[in-house]
């Protein structure tokens, strides 16, 4: 038999530095160059002198930027390592979590974006409080979405990140990681939603062309498909034994199931009951009531932009399958006693953590196989993908903090006020972000894609509960989904903290939580917790007053068509208070210095012009209009039904 191991393998010098040629730089250079142009570009062509401008790029985005972004902010380098890494231990099935948005998206555009948009928000949490009318519940989604934003979605990438620059470059994590947030955060800051969606859309084009060299050199090595299915099942490491421990043949064997996504559904990995429906709630929650996904959609200058932007992104998320799970896979068998390893020691000296190797699996082999000049262009992608999603979630971030928290304590704030506040939470946040990597660093997961389900499988399914309710059940009142939100939250901790505290454990050596806590599957716990929250939101509902249609027109979907004027729950938002603006407001000419700080920030030199009645009336009119040309809109129906076609084929082919 063919040995499966590659002679690459070799351990490296330890002072040798992959990129470390005129080729590869020169590449990473001309990459930084050319996506801080685009987001120049962008800041002057857009309008970011108003929250509108800044947070919703003035709803002007035509849906092939729109589609590369949504692709873009969920793809990150976090993708990459997990995805990668979890289908060299365990197979096909978590290219599964990619194929379910397929589905998924569908529902975005469909169903929940023209319930967002006539409801005339910005942000979801601010969609919560016009349904149910108070702000404990938009404060304590704005506060829970921010924690999960630091603690799953910036962490996750940082450390995935770092992997791959501590491979590929061997310097300091931390020198690099202040280098690439300094560059995310400038044009984050500087140029709103419209750089971060165009710079999203440079980055979808260099993370899919390097993914398919990679792919290509990948396949090219291993002999195609079908011997790449035969080797896969032998790639057993030579090392699994240490003193008197002859570790369990399952620890280190290829799963037999390995190529199929539908699994046992109580021994399987992933079992198929949680990969559909467990999935399904989880995908809602992200593709559905997350601020980074939908404020992409609210920024679409109709309803036709939205579907097709949805429909290019469920296209998109075909790709990671091929581009990313297959290569996971394919490391482990060019370099299987570095990736498969699973003595301790052995793990702890080729990467650093005892549990296992697996999160090297795709920078390996983007070092190991790609030639000069091609391994800076693939050093990029990771980039690209590290700060798309960086951007996107510190873009988002800003607008939930400036909107839903900042202005309940600045009631009266100005608009200049607002955009420069939710400029200097950035700041905070990547402070914030530096400051947890240690953390991280000492409390890494076996498989990072696991660690970052489990988590949103504690957090999200409440979420997912009160917003399906919120839309769909119109009895549903405030104090259902308070509650629903509260209970939701406790049971979802008390499982999370089981967890961390005994551990997640290894193959080799498994945590002794117990079987009550942490015997159920995170995706089967998904639909506990949901289900559970469901309950105790229509339980308290139907037990308190129910909220009169004239405060839900346009809000639900039984009244989404209604034509009558809605009289908002204490409507006292910051617009209507937003009477006087004396925030510096200066007499004369302003300075050069001065327009050219006002330029970069996107301030407005000029107050702008004060609107009529009628002009209000005429905007509101425009940004809360669904309406599609009917040639159009059936364009986008056909194809919306083609991509769930697809779907199921995918899911049925592989099953």
């Amino acid at each position: 038999m063919e040995t499966t191991q590659s002679p690459t393998t070799a351990p490296p010098d330890k002072n040798t530095i992959p990129i470390n040629n005129p080729a590869d730089i020169s590449v990473i250079v001309v990459y930084f160059v050319v996506v801080l142009a685009v987001g120049l570009w962008a800041m002057v062509r857009t309008s970011r002198g108003t929250v509108g401008g800044f947070f919703l790029a003035g709803r002007s985005m035509v849906w092939w930027p729109i589609g590369a972004s949504l692709f873009a902010s969920n793809i990150g380098s976090g993708h990459f390592v997990g995805l990668a890494g979890t289908a060299a231990a365990g197979g096909i099935v978590i290219g599964g979590f990619e194929w379910n948005a397929l589905v998924i998206v569908v529902f975005l555009g469909w169903v929940f974006v023209p319930i967002y948009v006539k409801a005339g928000v910005v942000t979801m949490p601010e969609y919560l409080r016009k349904r149910f009318g108070g702000d404990r519940i938009r404060i304590y989604l704005s506060v829970l979405s921010l924690l999960l934003y630091v603690f799953t979605k910036i962490s996750a990438d940082m450390y995935s990140g770092a992997i791959f620059i501590q491979q590929a470059m061997k310097i300091n994590i931390y020198i690099a990681i202040v280098m690439l947030l300094l560059i995310t955060a400038l044009y984050t800051v500087t140029g709103g939603l419209a750089a971060v969606i165009y710079t999203d859309t440079l980055q979808t084009i260099i993370m899919l062309v390097g993914s398919f060299i990679l792919v290509g050199f990948a396949f090219n090595k291993v002999g195609g498909y079908e011997e790449f299915v035969a080797k896969y099942m032998q790639a057993i490491p030579s090392n699994v034994s240490y003193g008197n421990v002859v570790i369990p043949e399952k620890c280190y064997t290829p799963r037999a199931d390995a190529f199929h996504l539908f699994r046992d559904p109580i021994t399987g990995d992933m079992p198929w009951p949680g990969l559909i429906f467990g999935l399904t709630i989880l995908a809602l929650w992200y593709w559905c009531t997350d601020q980074v996904i939908v404020q992409r959609c609210l920024s679409a200058k109709n309803m036709s932009h939205v579907k097709a932007g949805c429909i290019l992104c469920g296209y998109l998320k075909l790709l990671p399958m091929f581009l990313m799970v297959f290569p996971g896979m394919i490391s482990r068998i060019l370099y299987t006693d570095d990736v498969a390893c699973v003595v301790p020691a052995e793990c702890k000296r080729i990467c650093d953590t005892e549990i296992g190797c697996t999160n090297i699996a795709y920078p390996k082999m983007v070092i190991e196989l790609m030639p000069d000049g091609l391994r800076g262009l693939m050093l990029s992608v990771m980039l690209a993908s590290l700060m798309s999603s960086l951007t996107s979630i510190f873009n988002s971030a800003s607008t939930l903090f400036t909107m839903d928290i900042y202005t309940k304590i600045r009631k009266k704030a100005s608009e200049k006020e607002l955009m420069i506040a939710g400029r200097v939470f950035i700041i905070f946040l990547i402070g914030v972000s530096i400051a947890w990597v240690p953390i991280l660093q000492s409390a890494q997961s076996g498989q990072l894609f696991d660690y970052i389900q489990s988590v949103t499988s504690y957090l999200g399914p409440p979420i997912a509960s009160v917003f399906f309710l919120a839309i769909f059940v119109k009895r549903v009142n405030e104090q259902g989904a308070f509650w629903g939100l509260i209970i939701g939250l406790l049971i979802g901790l008390s499982r999370m903290i089981a967890e961390f505290a005994y551990g997640t454990g290894s193959c080799v050596a498994p945590s002794n939580c117990p079987k009550i806590i942490c015997g159920v599957h995170y995706l089967y716990f998904a639909i506990i917790l949901f289900t559970a929250t469901s309950i105790i939101v229509l339980a308290v509902s139907f037990m308190t007053k129910p909220i009169p249609d004239k405060h839900l027109y346009r809000l639900c979907w039984s009244l989404r068509n209604s034509t009558e004027e809605r009289e908002d729950l204490d409507a006292n938002d910051w617009v209507e208070e937003q009477e006087e603006d004396n925030f510096d407001e200066e007499q004369g000419e302003a300075s050069c210095w001065k327009k050219a700080y006002n330029w970069f920030c996107g301030f407005e030199d000029k107050k702008a012009p004060k609107l009529s009645k009628e002009e209000m009336a005429a905007l509101e009119a425009k940004m809360t209009d669904t309406s599609e040309k009917p040639l159009w809109r059936n364009v986008v129906n056909i194809n919306g039904i083609i991509l769930l076609s697809v779907a199921v084929f995918c899911h049925a082919y592989f099953a």
